[in-house]
């Protein structure tokens, strides 16, 4: 199952788009009418703020956060604690209303806040200690975004299970030292969280656009004949990933597709097909481009890429990867990347339509 999802994924890396003039190229099996000047939606890179930066540090802060159990006290604004709540309105329970092994802050104003009529849902937890259960009555402010729950007074019963005290630590020097390889101080930690964030930015601005170009470069390729052999191939492997899904679930196929896919075998079928049969295109007009144009990976650039979809899949050693993925799956994909590359370094970026945009 993993070999057939790490296949998968690796090939979703690319796409297709097309407009310009180049001269054809053609096999047995497709025609590429153009590969030059394709025309693609301009793909727009996020700025990396400063505000992103610190939104990024404080998780990093708040997922070091240490967690202390209170036994000797009741619950204080500033503790998390452990709550179990059912709501009601009129003795009626509601969708939405009731949890089990909810964390809350007291005081973070993430539940129902005080109205002129009713304190608020986390104060009134407040004083309450361990082990408890109690009931408390709020009231939905107007501007609830469930209209018809606007202005309305629920009880809720709460079971108090624990409270924690929860403490986050500083950004300081000595704590950086402790999360990080590169940087030792505070500065230095926030330089090193930009230049990821806008290398992952760069890498989404990549992406976007290579999925762009390849779906292009697939509009403008003709099939005159597929490989029967090669379409079937694909649609099994695509059968067999879904159909060990269903078994993870531990449900038939049949109900795997139609409870938790919403289609039919027959659905099933035809767009396994289509799926197939584009894989296999793209593989045969990725591979003819490839051979016109010299764009087939050295050794070394083969070995690079692979090891780096090897660490992406969470793969300790290359071999492994290979052998578990399958040597020609993963030629394959990097022949491909190259190919995308070429097609987005030759292609023109035109500003998006409204709609898309």
């Amino acid at each position: 199952m993993r070999k057939k999802w790490i296949a998968a994924g690796i090939g979703m890396i690319m796409a297709v788009s097309l407009t310009g003039c180049s001269g054809k190229l053609s096999n047995d099996y497709v025609t590429i009418n153009q590969y030059k000047g394709l025309e693609v939606s301009k793909v727009e890179k996020t700025e990396v703020t400063d505000e992103m930066v610190e939104n990024t540090i404080n998780s990093y802060l708040t997922a070091d956060q240490t967690k202390t159990e209170i036994t000797d006290r009741a619950a204080e604004l500033g503790d998390t604690v452990d709550i179990d709540y059912t709501g009601t309105m009129d003795g009626v329970a509601f969708d939405g209303g009731s949890d089990t092994g909810a964390m809350l802050e007291l005081g973070s104003g993430s539940f129902i806040g005080a109205t002129d009529s009713y304190k608020g849902f986390e104060e009134q937890i407040v004083g309450h200690n361990p082990g408890e259960t109690f009931t408390i009555t709020v009231q939905f402010p107007s501007d609830y975004p469930k209209a018809d729950f606007s202005d309305k007074v629920a009880d809720f019963e709460i079971k108090l299970n624990k409270i924690y005290e929860v403490k986050t630590p500083e950004l300081t020097d000595e704590w950086v030292q402790t999360m990080s390889e590169e940087s030792k101080t505070v500065e230095e930690f926030k330089k090193e969280i930009r230049e990821k964030m806008e290398k992952n930015a760069q890498s989404s601005v990549d992406g976007q656009l290579q999925q762009a170009v390849m779906e292009a470069f697939l509009e403008k390729t003709e099939v005159k004949k597929l490989p029967q052999e090669q379409v079937d191939e694909q649609y099994k492997s695509i059968e067999e990933t879904y159909q060990k899904m269903a078994e993870a679930y531990g449900v038939e196929f049949a109900e795997f597709l139609s409870g938790y896919m919403n289609m039919t075998e027959e659905q099933f079928k035809e767009q396994a097909q289509e799926v197939a049969e584009t894989a296999v295109k793209r593989d045969l007009a990725c591979k003819l481009l490839a051979e016109k144009k010299n764009l087939e990976p050295s050794d070394k650039e083969y070995e690079e890429m692979a090891e780096t979809y090897a660490k992406q899949s969470n793969y300790e050693d290359v071999e492994t990867f290979k052998k578990e993925v399958g040597e020609d799956v993963v030629k394959s994909a990097v022949l491909q990347q190259k190919v995308v590359e070429y097609l987005a370094d030759n292609c023109v970026q035109v500003e998006p339509s409204d709609s898309e945009k």
